[in-house]
């Protein structure tokens, strides 16, 4: 029934548009509601969908912006049919599209079959800045200027407003929108209709925001604030990376506590269904990924149609029969017209008005063309060194409303033997494609420019008023050729006038596909023998009146309007473009105005003038012998021709008269159909099966009859020419004659090279067809036109498209204009504005990918954009059968236009590919395009117990385990040793060395902000102790909670816990600028860990009690907080000594890179353990300084702020981070000035210092800083260390005397605070590079540097004395040969006991701290790190004479991401990512369902977020072979990190699911 509703709402639409009689806007509405009213669904109750108002929830209260998300699917065609049919012109009277076209039916008819299958699409969401850029407001005008012609407007615009009058907008599509929306929730609230009063009506926004229970995200554990946080100053004056806002939680584990309803998840499982459509089935070409090499096996498809016809055979046009009074030469033509009739008129042209602006007469034209003739050749220069001789070139820029200065000056170059070279007028020094132009002029050695007066004038003008030379071109004379600035020849000077020779007579500039121009030679003889075919083909006779809209500067323009139309001495009215602008119909004017016999137009023109014929009463075109169209050739133009015939036949417009003509900048014109007396000869016309197409062959019309492509013929091949069409690639071999091929030509009237390009010229100008047996049809060579066709019956020409628009995607032939003429004949016709659109296919992945363009109204709103290009897609891939990569939308009037106005391509491919083309849409299909990825891994069994037995381990000579030093074997004079406990080292210190400074703390002037002797500490922390007892009423075993800033508050309470056998926590205390999100998570910490007291100073007491805080946190749970900063005068009356060294010392919470908040236990043994390893590992002894720049809360930065001084007497200078932000050379001052050899810092702290101190390593000089005595600078670390980071650092500070071998990284993890330190002694830190690709299969490749797809990976530091490491399978927990990625499984003394959790969850504990391996060794007890590296023994020897085997970690087991059966570890991915556009900044990557989600932040302006989704899914493509799934785009600093620096991506995930990031825009690819 919708088939024959369709039809039936179409022949009420005829008859509409048969109504003859004027009606007016009011009355064409009312008929239009009664004809259609039938047919429109009724418009719902008010207590209908229209009515629902959600409600808008914020988390946490923040105010964020509404992004408008409408799930719109696609739009109903019903309402499609109805809807942009009328529109008004300036006397607002109702205007058509007259449609009888096939295209248009062929895609309505596709995107109703694609109806059938309801498709709900996600709708990207953007912030509402970017939703206002596109409103009408910033809407420029187009460009009036007179060097512009609009060339890619198809569906043109009227001039007047466009108003839509819309009936209700199909209520039933909405309801069935927020019924079937996977949303809760969604309002949709419709236009309505609204009197016909005209107006256009906007859909209201959309607004679909679901309501979010409070979810429970992950505490924020994660930034210290942006105070404390580390700073990179940033041009823009942005603040810090604030901690991002999101919701509080009760919950420790993340990820699955998401509520569904949450609008993103929402839209992900929008996007998942979608995906879940069955496609086409993928082609059978993988890559054969056997990292070798990339093998693509392409396997055709069996049944795709072949050519069966035979041989063809070339076609020969007519005799050129030679006419006696022909004149020799061009120049001779000029003179015979300019003495025998010299008032003859030559030239008519028109001002903006349409009257008469001057007549260039036959004499004037002759005295004129002498007259510049004598001056190039004799005013130019000197008399002995003249600027220009003959041969020479000079280049011609003349505007488009100037054709008479143009032809003066083209016929005095003719005369004078100079070559012209014309080209547009360069507007301002960046226009589009100007810089080839440049390039152009300067290889054929121009250094002179003729120009009109008027022309010279509007040229840009540097302040001393000079032109400044353009972008890439040569420096030139420039030479006004008007007479008045002339000077007379004399009387007995004369042109030489001779017969056409070989010489060359002008060239003409080619544009190709890559953007390059080219200039084209034509000769002498070539130029007269076209005239003369042109003549014949045409029937031109004497004095005959043709009327020339078309550009007369090259081209169908140049070869009527100039050339043959002086040689036949016509009379040419040429009509500008700034005339067509305003007034479309101005050609067919001038053609009843001078009974004009011939007029050369384009399809556009027709176009306009049917858009606006109403206005006119009395229009008779029965003098029209001939109507070329230049661009004949073009897929739509056949529906300019037919509509235009449609409605111009009442007016005495013959069939007959139509005449398509294909041209060549190399072949000149290829065919012209001939302009018959005989009205009963129909014009040949071409149904071709699209599908058929794509493989190059012709099917005539399948019963798919929407996959057609409807041709019409170009006429014959022109007089004296042969044609034959050839294989578009490889050897040109002659066609078959169902096939479809390039078009070449044998012609003496033909363009002869391309000039300077001897290499190119062969492969064009040069060509011997061949024949199947192999040998050349002629001797004579063909030239390539550069246009795809085939010679039909009676050797009718048919060209299907042009060789720079071929896309070969997959194996298929498409070509970029048929997909232009889809794309425009989607409803609504008017949505891309004047019909500006581009497409062209980029390389990804190693194949075409297609990447449509599209101007869009300035009036339309992002629903009407999103309907449109999801129409779009579905049109595409049922008549073409090929998927769009990704479709971009960009304001009226953005694209780089070409001097006509049309749109120039390469320029806009080039910025898309650099990300500079800021669409305001964007809609990605990777998905549907993308079938060439390698096949998906399937897991091998990993090698069992048998094979080690055997000794044949796969694939790597042996099990992956190293140890560093045995510490039973190390003799070392360690007094310590004799001590179990930490407290009794402190307590012997006291006595026998208690002036000894153990610690300094510096302020950010780098002064000495305070510092601690042995018996200081000791004593200090005996009145803590007292306090604990005694105010705080704790037992021995307690938990105490320690909230102070980094410094040496803290390390005296944590002793004092020691000595009062309590049980310390440190925590990093709130920020008071951030309390909303910092307090939170200090409240979890105590409460998960059980405090029973807190310990902390006056200031942060306030804090904890403030009105902020009461706002954060319920302030009555707090446990009893303890002051110390007024502490007992008093010594306890003994020092707690606990009675059994695997008792609990302290508790160590951290949050882990996956967002887990997890406190791990520490046992007096393993903390002294611990102690032991690092000072033999690092060498430190009470003579030693140890500067410390790391946060003091968890891991191996507390233990190296608050232990090691204690355990092995050194001094630590301990200083801040956070001091780091007002000053950051602070570091690396103190580690000069206080000749400090060993260093550790953070990876915050080194970014830090290499961004704010890069330009100032001169100052630092000059200051003294000197790192020449640093042996190592340990950066903390808990990841694959950061190899970029590190050797920039390396860099910069090696003028300040840093070794590179210095620097290095260390592991630590939960199980096991410090894994790998790089010690004193000891190799150097090395680097290997591995295959990435071999690596997502878990194996480890070796590589050499800069070989394709290696990935630099970095020691990470040595293994620690009494640690052993050994690599296991995760899964089966089997030992791994060395050539194998897994995780590293530790065993050592100073392992952490076991995680501290309420519910006591064992399972987990037993698995991380007591694992075994499954075969081989299964006795030993391991830890397991959660991280996959590997373990290479190396050439280095190390400290006891051994190989010294290095550990390399690749990334956190958790984090990494199982894709297509292949691991993939999210750095990687973001490392590409981050080099795909300079405003990228930061961007962190996760999986959820299944897709691949990348965030990345944005360093720009918001307009710059929509070029970053195309560039992104490349990069991970062509790196990874990864399609993303969603690309989102957010603000700097909302990455979460926490005080290591590290990416916290599952607490991004949780923001992201639960709408709490605030995204500029979200893209979910198709």
């Amino acid at each position: 029934t919708f088939g024959k509703k369709n039809l039936d709402i179409l022949i009420i639409f005829e008859q509409l548009q048969s109504q003859d009689c004027d009606i007016t806007q009011k009355g064409y509405e009312k008929k239009r509601s009664k004809l259609i009213g039938a047919y429109l669904p009724q418009p719902p109750a008010a207590n209908g969908a229209a009515a629902v108002r959600c409600r808008l929830q914020h988390s946490e209260g923040a105010a964020r912006r509404m992004l408008r998300t409408a799930n719109i699917g696609v739009c109903d065609i019903r309402e499609a049919a109805a809807r942009e049919r009328a529109a008004s012109t300036a006397g607002n009277r109702p205007l058509f599209y007259f449609r009888f076209d096939v295209h248009t039916e062929a895609v309505q008819a596709a995107l109703a079959k694609h109806k059938e299958r309801k498709m709900a699409v996600p709708m990207p969401s953007k912030r509402r800045s970017l939703v206002v850029q596109t409103s009408m407001d910033a809407y420029t005008p187009p460009d009036t200027s007179s060097g512009s012609e609009d060339e890619g407007s198809v569906q043109g615009d009227s001039q007047g407003t466009p108003t839509s009058s819309q009936g209700s907008i199909n209520m039933e599509h909405w309801i069935s929108q927020a019924i079937h929306g996977s949303t809760t929730s969604t309002t949709s609230s419709s236009s309505t209709q609204s009197g016909g009063s005209g107006a256009a009506h906007r859909l209201a926004d959309v607004m679909a925001q679901t309501h979010i229970e409070n979810h429970s995200a992950p505490p924020d554990v994660t930034t210290y604030t942006s105070e404390h946080s580390i700073q990179v100053e940033r041009p823009q004056g942005s603040t810090a990376r604030v901690a991002p806002k999101y919701g509080n939680a009760e919950l420790m584990e993340t990820g699955d506590g998401v509520p569904v309803s949450s609008r993103v998840s929402a839209k992900i499982q929008q996007l998942v269904n979608t995906l879940k459509r069955p496609k086409r089935p993928p082609l059978r070409e993988f890559f054969v990924d056997d990292f070798e090499e990339l093998l693509e096996v392409q396997q055709p498809d069996p049944n795709q149609p072949k050519p069966e016809g035979a041989q063809m055979l070339a076609m020969r046009g007519e005799q050129l029969g030679v006419v006696t009074n022909w004149p020799p030469s061009l120049e001779a033509a000029l003179q015979r017209w300019g003495t025998i009739s010299p008032k003859a008129p030559c030239l008519t042209t028109m001002d903006t008005n349409g009257k008469p602006l001057y007549i260039l007469t036959y004499g004037k034209l002759w005295t004129r063309s002498m007259k510049v003739a004598y001056n190039i050749l004799h005013k130019l220069g000197t008399k002995q060194e003249p600027m220009v001789r003959p041969g020479d070139r000079v280049t011609l820029v003349f505007p488009n409303n100037d054709p008479a200065a143009f032809m003066v000056a083209f016929y005095g170059c003719l005369l004078a033997e100079v070559v012209p070279v014309p080209i547009e007028v360069p507007l301002t020094r960046k226009d589009a494609g100007s810089q080839q132009i440049g390039f152009l002029l300067g290889s054929c050695g121009v250094t002179v420019a003729l120009t009109s007066d008027a022309c010279h004038k509007g040229l840009p003008k540097s302040p001393t008023g000079e032109i400044p030379q353009f972008k890439g071109w040569p420096k030139l004379l420039w030479f006004v050729t008007e007479s008045k600035h002339l000077s007379k020849p004399p009387r007995d000077w004369f042109p030489h006038i001779k017969d056409a020779n070989n010489d060359t007579a002008y060239i003409e500039y080619k544009t190709c596909k890559d953007g390059s121009v080219l200039g084209v030679t034509v000769t002498r003889i070539a130029l007269l023998t076209h005239c003369q075919a042109l003549t014949q083909a045409c029937g031109y006779t004497e004095a005959e009146t043709i009327v020339n809209v078309l550009d007369f500067k090259k081209d169908v323009g140049l070869w009527h309007g100039i050339l043959t139309s002086v040689m036949n001495m016509m009379h040419v009215i040429s009509i500008p473009y700034s005339l067509m602008k305003v007034n479309p119909l101005s050609w067919i004017q001038k053609v009843c105005q001078y009974k004009a016999k011939v007029a050369c137009v384009k399809s556009r023109d027709m176009h306009w003038a049917l858009v606006a014929h109403r206005d006119q009463r009395d229009i008779n075109l029965s003098s029209l012998r001939m109507l070329i169209v230049a661009d004949g050739a073009n897929p739509w133009s056949i529906s300019s021709c037919d509509a235009f015939l449609n409605v111009f036949q009442s007016k005495g417009l013959r069939q007959e008269v139509i005449c398509p003509c294909a041209s060549s900048p190399e072949a000149l014109t290829v065919a012209i159909r001939r302009p018959t007396d005989d009205s009963n000869q129909p014009p040949g016309r071409g149904v071709l099966s699209m599908h058929g197409l794509t493989y190059g062959v012709i099917r005539v019309d399948s019963e798919e009859k929407l996959s057609v492509l409807t041709v019409q013929d170009v006429g014959l091949v022109m007089p004296g020419a042969i044609m034959c069409s050839v294989k578009p690639d490889g050897i040109p071999q002659l066609c078959k004659t169902d096939e479809i091929g390039e078009l070449c030509v044998c012609a003496i009237a033909t363009g002869t090279s391309y000039y300077g390009l001897s290499g190119m010229t062969k492969n064009t100008f040069e060509v011997f067809p061949m024949t199947s047996s192999g040998g050349p049809i002629t001797e004579y060579p063909f030239i390539r036109t550069g246009l795809l066709g085939f010679i039909g019956p009676g050797g009718l020409v048919f060209v299907i498209g042009k060789m720079d628009g071929l896309m070969v995607v997959s194996g298929r032939r498409h070509n970029a204009d048929d997909i232009v003429a889809t794309a425009l004949a989607v409803e609504p016709m008017k949505f891309v504005y004047r019909g500006r659109i581009a497409v062209f296919s980029v390389s990804v992945l190693h194949d075409e990918r297609i990447v449509i363009v599209a101007e869009q109204r300035p009036d339309s709103t992002e629903e009407d954009s999103f309907q449109w290009m999801s129409r779009v897609l579905q049109a595409i891939d049922s008549i073409h059968q090929v998927g769009v990569y990704c479709l971009a939308l960009v304001p009226a009037n953005t694209l780089p236009k070409t001097p006509l106005g049309g749109i120039h391509l390469s320029e806009t491919k080039q910025l898309f590919l650099e990300g500079s083309l800021h669409p305001c849409n964007v809609l990605m299909c990777p998905h549907t395009c993308v079938t060439n990825l390698p096949k998906p891994r399937q897991k091998q069994p990993e090698i069992g117990p048998a094979s080690v037995m055997v000794g044949n381990l796969v694939s790597g000579k042996r099990i992956a385990q190293a140890s560093g030093r045995d510490l039973g074997q190390i003799e070392d004079n360690d007094q310590a040793r004799k001590f179990l406990f930490l407290s009794e080292v402190l307590q012997w210190r006291a006595q026998t060395t208690p002036d000894h400074v153990l610690y300094t703390l510096l302020n950010c002037r780098g002064t000495i902000a305070n510092s601690l002797t042995c018996v200081q500490l000791h004593k200090r922390a005996e009145k803590i102790a007292v306090m604990l007892m005694e105010r705080g009423h704790l037992q021995d075993g307690d938990h105490v909670a320690l909230v102070y800033p980094p410094g040496i508050d803290l390390i005296a309470a944590f002793y004092g816990c020691l000595y009062a056998g309590c049980v310390p926590i440190t925590v990093r205390p709130p920020h008071p600028q951030n309390i909303a999100t910092t307090l939170p998570t200090v409240k979890m910490i105590v409460e998960v860990s059980r405090s029973a007291c807190l310990m902390t100073t006056q200031l942060i007491c306030k804090l904890l009690r403030s009105r902020e805080a009461a706002a954060a946190v319920d302030v009555r749970t707090w446990p009893p907080v303890l002051d110390t900063d007024d502490l007992p005068k008093k010594r306890p009356a003994q020092i707690y000594k606990p009675s059994n060294p695997e008792t609990l010392a302290y508790l160590d919470f951290s949050v882990s890179t996956t967002g887990m908040l997890a406190g791990v236990k520490m046992s007096h043994a393993a903390t002294s353990a611990f102690c032991r390893s690092i000072k033999l590992q690092c060498e430190l002894y009470p003579s030693r300084e140890v500067a410390i720049c790391l946060d003091p809360y968890c891991g191996l930065g507390f233990v190296l702020w608050c232990l090691c001084s204690v355990y092995s007497g050194h001094q630590s200078i301990l200083i801040p981070p956070s001091e780091l932000e007002t000053n950051p050379a602070l570091w690396l001052l103190a580690v000069s000035q206080y000749k400090v050899r060993d260093t550790f810092c953070s990876y915050s702290v080194m970014e830090l210092c290499t961004k704010g101190l890069g330009s100032q390593t001169e100052s630092l000089k000059a200051r003294g800083l000197d790192l020449s005595r640093v042996r190592t600078c340990v950066v903390v670390a808990e990841e694959r260390p950061r190899i970029a980071l590190t050797q920039s650092f390396s860099k910069l500070f090696k003028d300040l005397g840093l070794h590179p071998r210095a620097v290095s990284t260390s592991l630590g993890c939960r199980v096991n605070l410090a894994i790998c330190l790089q010690g004193t002694s000891g190799p150097d830190p090395t680097t290997v590079y591995v295959d990435m690709r071999a690596l997502r299969h878990d194996r480890v490749r070796l590589v050499e540097r800069g070989s394709p797809h290696s990935l630099p990976l970095m020691e990470s530091g040595k293994i620690l004395p009494g640690v052993r490491i050994i690599i296991a399978n995760p899964e089966t927990k089997g030992p791994l040969g060395d050539s194998h990625l897994g995780e590293i499984w530790v065993h050592s003394t100073h392992n952490a006991s076991g995680y501290f959790t309420i519910y006591g969850d064992e399972s987990l504990q037993s698995d991380h701290f007591n694992s075994r391996l499954s075969f081989g060794d299964t006795q030993t007890i391991w830890a397991r790190t959660g991280y996959l590296g590997f373990l290479r023994r190396t050439e280095l020897t190390d400290a006891n004479g051994e190989r010294h085997d290095a550990l390399y970690v690749v990334g956190a087991l958790d984090e990494a991401m199982e894709l297509r059966g292949m691991r993939y570890h999210p750095i990687d991915i973001e490392t590409s990512v981050i080099r795909a556009h300079k405003s990228i900044t930061e961007c962190a990557v996760f999986t959820w369902t299944n897709l691949l989600v990348v965030v990345v932040e944005l360093d720009g302006s918001e307009q710059e977020a929509l070029d970053l989704v195309p560039l992104v899914t490349n990069v991970v493509l062509e790196e990874h072979y990864l399609i993303v799934g969603v690309v989102v785009v957010v603000d700097i600093g909302v990455i979460p990190i926490n005080s290591r620096g590290e990416k916290q991506r599952m607490h991004l995930r949780d923001g992201f699911l639960a709408d709490q990031l605030d995204p500029i825009y979200v893209a979910y690819n198709m």
